[in-house]
């Protein structure tokens, strides 16, 4: 890259990272409103250490998509999807998901549940590995949007890294990071609305196979090889 494209880069990094941090900080702001409201009280540490750890992985993220794949972050965040179908299980994923954020700090006012401390440490951890996990997803495919879409002109089907062992892993690594969450809020009943997520994933990935054995060269040929969709030997 010569010295004039690099200047040229600079202002439209300024400009990604002033829009990354403007959604990552609603995004934290509504993490907050959902945790601290039904509890009834800011001193529910298990969503303090949460948000800590979350914070952290965001913005390590955050700074590496800045420096290493600018063009991978701004399709990290647009969230123009095209299909109908997406659309559905966006919204109805979405109002599920909300329920699982809300769900913690209820049960922490009310006593339903205790979880023991260990347990409370060990789903953070899980939540942390599963970030790396998706961070890992990111750096192998400059393509993985958040919108089902595909580029015929420059896309092309990846099969290297955590993509040789599960054909969608970044789904893997949302699956384990907010299915665990529940537990690291210290709630087990945070937990009951996860199997009808699961549904919602399971229906989004067989639509964006659909769109992805049609469009994407190449791809029918991976789906031979790499057998799994998400969950190594189960599915």
């Amino acid at each position: 890259m010569n010295e004039n494209s690099s200047k040229e880069k600079k202002p439209e990094n300024r400009k990604l990272v002033l829009q990354a941090t403007i959604q990552f900080t609603i995004l934290f702001i509504l993490l907050g409103f959902c945790f601290f409201l039904p509890a009834g009280t800011i001193f529910f540490w298990e969503a303090w250490l949460f948000i800590g750890i979350f914070l952290v992985m965001m913005l390590f993220f955050l700074r590496f998509m800045v420096k290493n794949d600018p063009d991978l972050l701004r399709r990290r965040l647009e969230r123009g999807e095209k299909r109908s179908k997406q659309k559905t299980i966006i919204k109805i994923s979405n109002s599920l998901l909300i329920i699982v954020f809300l769900l913690p700090g209820l049960d922490r006012r009310w006593n339903w549940s205790s979880v023991p401390i260990w347990l409370i440490f060990l789903s953070d951890t899980i939540f942390a590995l599963g970030y790396l996990m998706f961070f890992q997803v990111m750096k192998e495919n400059s393509f993985a949007s958040r919108t089902v879409q595909v580029d015929k002109n420059v896309q092309k089907v990846i099969t290297t890294g955590p993509y040789s062992i599960v054909r969608h892993p970044m789904y893997t690594s949302v699956f384990i990071m907010f299915g665990i969450m529940p537990l690291a809020l210290g709630s087990y009943w945070g937990m009951v609305i996860l199997p009808i997520l699961i549904l919602m994933m399971i229906f989004r990935v067989r639509d964006e196979e659909k769109m992805l054995s049609e469009e994407l060269e190449g791809y029918n040929e991976y789906k031979q090889k790499t057998k799994y969709r998400i969950i190594p030997f189960i599915w």
